[in-house]
């Protein structure tokens, strides 16, 4: 049985606190994982939320704040200390190449394990997979930051009614899958598309194209919120978002579940960024993140 499902490693922006660890997201999309942006612990954190090295098929880096990329040196070594038996690939801004060959190669270690750098330069697609295709899209920040998004391709759907209604059934519901037609009976006539699901993932930026164009009806965004509204000129002049713009674009968006993270450690009380993003006029789904959290992505519709 397929699993999609965020594992929250670390929500802390900048500095971690007693309770946040530096960021750190591992994406579980049926038999492949994804980590997102492994921040300083991710390692530790990994271990104590059952996520092996071995799971791990792509690291997606959105910038190289330390936050944001810290971690990757000693999860990198892990890959090669577990002798991970795949492929391993990593995406993140080219311009930062330099701070990733850094991270990779800053202490001695047996490099048993070949990553594939793959950067990235441009918004547009930068994987395709049988249950995915990957994609990037430029955020506003002080450095470049690019966001990612997952989007499975749309399937079908059988309508038992339609079936019955045309006569269809038994080993020709399999063949009309197949071959698209039976006995004058079509595909279309017995389906309908069934929507892949989306995943959109966006860290540190200001409001932006790229922020609107990733979110676009995303089952599951997660997004910074790094500050409240009442700091939202410290959130421009930064280069982040608050609690308000985050829920404003999943709203605009049709996100179904927000999850917002990234938070300053400013801020003692969690609620207040779930108040303020539904004063914004979200009305989904709503997590305010926590180290160690598993969240679904969300049923198809």
């Amino acid at each position: 049985m397929s699993v999609r499902e965020l594992v929250v490693l670390g929500t802390a922006s900048q500095v971690p606190t007693r309770h946040r660890n530096h960021n750190g997201y591992f994406l579980r999309w049926d038999a492949e994982g994804i980590l997102f942006d492994p921040g300083e612990g991710t390692q530790r954190q990994m271990v104590r939320a059952g996520v092996a090295a071995h799971d791990l098929n792509r690291i997606c880096v959105t910038h190289f704040h330390g936050d944001h990329s810290l971690g990757l040196a000693g999860v990198i070594q892990r890959i090669n200390l577990d002798q991970v038996p795949h492929p391993v690939t990593a995406h993140f801004p080219r311009s930062g190449s330099h701070f990733f060959e850094r991270l990779r190669h800053s202490t001695a270690y047996r490099e048993t394990v070949g990553i594939t750098e793959a950067p990235v330069d441009a918004d547009g697609v930068l994987a395709t997979t049988s249950s995915y295709r990957l994609e990037s899209a430029k955020l506003s920040h002080p450095v470049e930051s690019y966001g990612y998004r997952l989007v499975e391709p749309d399937g079908r759907r059988m309508l038992p009614e339609r079936l019955a209604a045309h006569g269809v059934s038994g080993p020709d519901v399999g063949r009309i899958q197949r071959e698209g037609s039976v006995g004058g009976v079509s595909l279309d006539d017995v389906s309908e598309v069934r929507r892949g699901q989306r995943f959109a993932f966006v860290m540190d930026t200001r409001l932006c194209d790229g922020v609107h164009a990733l979110a676009e009806g995303a089952d599951l965004l997660v997004i910074e919120s790094t500050f409240l509204d009442e700091d939202e000129r410290l959130a421009v002049d930064h280069g982040h978002l608050t609690a308000g713009q985050a829920a404003r674009a999943a709203r605009d968006a049709g996100v179904r579940h927000l999850v917002l993270t990234h938070f300053s450690q400013r801020y003692a009380d969690p609620e207040e960024f779930e108040r303020q993003a539904r004063a914004a006029g979200f009305e989904g789904e709503l997590t305010v993140a926590h180290d160690l959290q598993r969240v679904p992505v969300p049923k198809r519709r």
